[in-house]
């Protein structure tokens, strides 16, 4: 029997698969393919695009002062080893299932519709809200350059965290034009994201070579500051659940702080499985996909690190900023201008952050509605551009409307959790088509599967027990109305499901 007539494993019901054949096959469709125009070298640029951004220029000084001190190096260790062993997952999936929608795909294809219908709807939700964060915080710092050579908003326009602010005019702006540059095309959005990852990796080189002439040997010791127990009994970033399940003393600093601040600056990393999405406009995913995905992820956990080591030995981490660490680090110096380089370069990046967190946020929005599970009406490509336009407009809309009435405190605060389950749903997925697909050409095969799956889902799950209860009690509310959703609409909108009432009758 050959693969194209092998029997779906399951037609009907909730965990019914989308067989690999039949997910490349709904890629030729004329009106619902998109156009393979992205290299090796593009998705690593997108990889770091997207990976460096907030976390470099923000969480570092947060975790260090409360959770870490100098060991945060320590800590974006940890959380890289996290994604290195997904990544690893995405890799094989990326390589074998070249096809838009990232682990929302892999999941269809292998543990079934309902899953994959849970991960889309919170990787939606999750891009949604991040790319208006993040713009947000854009905005904040483009006002602040703005502001140094002398030109000046009206208050009305600076958004609702100014005073007097009620829309933020920058952020609206800059979700519009990313949402034009992703409708003309993937190879414009990766010409523009090269060049502005080029300026950002200078601006974090530039970081790492001067701040090597003002580390002070004595700000790094202790490199473990000792444990010690918050007055009240709560941590800062306080985890109930591994309280409850570990029974441990909440502590700050310490080993355990170790893997509380690798469970905050995890957030850092969001974006390398954004990689993912794109397989589907990749000339060779199965060769370019593995490299994309792992060199984005090495290049960025070894920045991370450098930063961490050079701004905690710049500045003793009890006094480092919480808002902008990277850039007091060097005003206490003395070095004001290396300040102003580094808030440039903070600016830039975000630019590349919210470009990739929409791309990402589309091609989703786009695989499940060509499945059905979505209005189908999404699932058309643009007949010149041939990317998907009209989940582009309508999510880049409602993104910069939500931005410019967006108000936000902490960058920090965004939640992991998201991408944390769809790291373990892909880990179990490869270890469920391994055992349902051997027959499959894996261009890249995760090593020592289904042990390092396995470490993957652990090590996951892990961090997700760091996390705080609101985290988990807003990712409880988001998927009951993503279920809601489903039995609703998607389920009888199906296009798997149709098919297989077709084969039947």
């Amino acid at each position: 029997m050959s693969t194209d007539q092998r029997p779906p494993r399951a037609n009907s019901g909730i965990f019914r698969t989308k067989s690999v054949e039949q997910s490349i096959r709904d890629t030729e469709e004329p009106e619902h393919g998109l156009r393979k125009s992205l290299s090796a070298w593009d998705l690593t640029v997108f990889g770091v695009g997207v990976i460096i951004g907030t976390g470099i220029f923000v969480l570092t000084g947060k975790v260090a002062k409360e959770n870490a001190g100098p060991a945060t190096a320590l800590a974006f260790v940890a959380a890289g080893i996290v994604c290195a062993l997904a990544a690893l997952c995405y890799a094989e999936f990326a390589s074998t299932v070249p096809v838009a929608g990232s682990a929302y795909t892999f999941a269809y294809a292998s543990i079934g519709e309902l899953p994959a219908w849970i991960i889309g709807w919170d990787l939606v939700l999750e891009f949604a809200l991040g790319t208006a964060v993040v713009a947000v915080g854009w905005s904040g710092y483009v006002r602040s350059l703005m502001d140094n050579i002398g030109w000046h908003l009206p208050a009305s326009l600076e958004g609702p965290d100014a005073a007097g602010g009620t829309f933020d005019i920058l952020a609206f702006l800059l979700v519009l034009v990313l949402t034009a540059i992703l409708v003309v095309g993937m190879k414009l959005s990766a010409r523009i994201t090269a060049v502005v990852v080029a300026i950002k990796v200078t601006v974090v080189m530039i970081v790492i070579v001067a701040g090597l002439f003002f580390i002070v040997g004595d700000n790094y010791s202790p490199f473990i500051p000792p444990a010690v127990t918050p007055e009240g009994g709560g941590s800062n970033w306080d985890s109930p659940l591994v309280q409850l399940l570990f029974g441990y003393e909440p502590t700050n600093f310490g080993v355990m702080g170790i893997f509380t601040a690798a469970s905050i600056v995890f957030f850092a990393f969001i974006g390398f499985d954004v990689v993912a999405t794109a397989a589907e406009e990749t000339k060779l995913p199965q060769r370019d996909m593995p490299r994309g995905i792992l060199g984005s992820l090495l290049i960025c956990t070894v920045l991370y690190v450098a930063v961490a080591l050079v701004v905690t030995g710049m500045q003793h981490y009890t006094e480092l900023s919480v808002s902008a660490p990277l850039a007091d680090a060097f005003k206490a110096a003395g070095h004001p201008f290396y300040a102003g380089v580094i808030s440039f370069g903070a600016a830039v990046g975000l630019t590349t952050v919210c470009l990739i967190l929409l791309l990402g946020q589309t091609r989703v929005f786009f695989a499940m509605s060509r499945d059905g599970l979505l209005p189908r009406f999404f699932s058309v490509t643009h007949p010149r551009f041939k990317t998907p336009y009209r989940p582009t407009v309508l999510l880049g809309v409602i993104i910069a409307i939500v931005a410019g009435f967006t108000s936000i405190n902490e960058l920090a605060t965004l939640v992991n959790i998201g991408t944390l389950f769809a790291f373990v749903m892909v880990a179990v997925g490869v270890i469920i088509l391994r055992r349902t697909r051997p027959d499959l050409h894996r261009a890249f095969r995760t090593p020592w599967v289904p042990v390092l799956p396995i470490i993957s889902i652990a090590a996951s799950l892990w961090l997700m027990l760091n996390l705080p209860g609101e985290t988990w009690f807003r990712f409880a509310v988001w998927m009951a109305l993503g279920i809601v959703v489903y039995f609703a609409y998607g389920r009888g909108h199906s296009r798997l499901g149709r098919e297989g009432e077709r084969v039947r009758s």
